[in-house]
């Protein structure tokens, strides 16, 4: 017992003493930082908690930063999805037309609808998708280099793979409060709920439909994420690597690599994110029941009452929001990486 009570003893008088020495070393710190405020970011940016950190801090903000300019497109890629649910034929909506439609009913701000939950998403789900692939693709790195090798396509697929999935399972409810912002206006307007913000949406929908409600379209969410990462981030880094000794400039390599990253990013994720934003935007009727059971239901009722190219319904506005915001967000990424090591 006394010897236990000894340890303690000099662990507390051992941080106590560091305590001391950090406190008498704080005035020339702050000196060194008035002195020479770069060099203290600097410092401060190398340290190991930093270099872990900055991975998803950087992710994070460029993809706000994308997500803040892409936010109108995915807004009327939304309500292409959801029109004409049900029904295999009729008046096809454009994207001119939806926009068109938003304008003329003197709604332009809708455009913006859902903003608030866009950013949370993407604080949650970019931060976490960038920075595990980050931190996988080095640890690939690493691990290939000690073998000899160089990291190849396999690995690039499988760190995007991962990242995806692992952070579409965190952004989940940000995203089913995304959806149910941006197709509140298509009710009539005694059904609406209008809400205030995505805290506003969160707690209803929790409070209302339960918390697990809140992970409603988990599976295509994530399938769709893991699909959209391995087109985005695998190709991406793939591209990079290859235009590498070409003769393009650093930020023309990074912008072709975006674009081609944007197109097979498009392609793979599309039919997913159509049936995320189904079973996402449901709610239950009068009766109780939801339309579609699970992903598998919704494909199945799609492809018989709408037909299998409703899938891909609105493919160039997917790719105005996809290959865009990809390529602000790896830019964005990019650079902050750059100046930050």
């Amino acid at each position: 017992m006394s010897s236990a009570v000894e340890v303690a003893k000099r662990k507390s008088e051992a941080a106590l003493t560091t305590a001391k020495d950090i406190a008498a070393d704080a005035p020339a710190a702050m000196q060194k930082v008035r002195e020479d405020p770069k060099a203290a970011t600097r410092s401060f940016l190398q340290t190991p908690l930093m270099q872990g950190a900055l991975p998803f801090l950087n992710g994070g903000a460029a993809g706000m930063v994308a997500t803040s300019v892409i936010q109108p497109v995915d807004m009327i890629k939304v309500r292409l999805q959801l029109a004409g649910e049900g029904v295999k034929s009729g008046p096809k909506p454009t994207p001119i037309s939806v926009t068109r439609d938003l304008i003329a009913a003197g709604k332009v701000m809708d455009l913006y609808s859902g903003l608030s939950a866009a950013l949370l998403r993407q604080a949650v789900y970019t931060t976490a998708r960038l920075g595990i692939f980050d931190t996988l693709m080095k640890r690939l790195t690493v691990r290939a280099e000690a073998q000899g090798n160089k990291i190849g396509f396999g690995e690039r697929a499988t760190a995007g793979l991962t990242a995806g999935g692992l952070a579409a399972m965190l952004g989940n409810p940000a995203d089913l409060a995304l959806i149910r912002m941006q197709s509140d206006g298509l009710k009539p307007a005694g059904q609406r709920a209008n809400y205030r913000g995505v805290g506003d949406a969160l707690s209803r929908i929790a409070k209302n439909e339960g918390v697990a409600r809140l992970w409603a379209g988990a599976t295509p969410t994530v399938v769709r994420a893991m699909a959209l990462n391995f087109g985005q981030l695998a190709f991406f880094s793939e591209a990079k690597s290859r235009l590498k000794d070409s003769s393009m400039g650093p930020r023309a390599q990074t912008l072709t690599a975006s674009a081609i990253a944007g197109f097979f990013a498009s392609f793979f994720s599309l039919p997913f994110d159509f049936m995320k934003t189904r079973l996402q935007k449901q709610t239950r009727g009068p009766d109780g029941t939801l339309p579609y059971k699970n992903m598998f239901d919704c494909f199945k009722k799609v492809i018989a009452e709408e037909g299998p190219l409703r899938f891909y319904r609105g493919f160039s506005t997917y790719y105005v929001r996809i290959a865009p915001h990809a390529m602000v967000t790896l830019i964005v990424a990019d650079y902050l990486n750059f100046i930050t090591h």
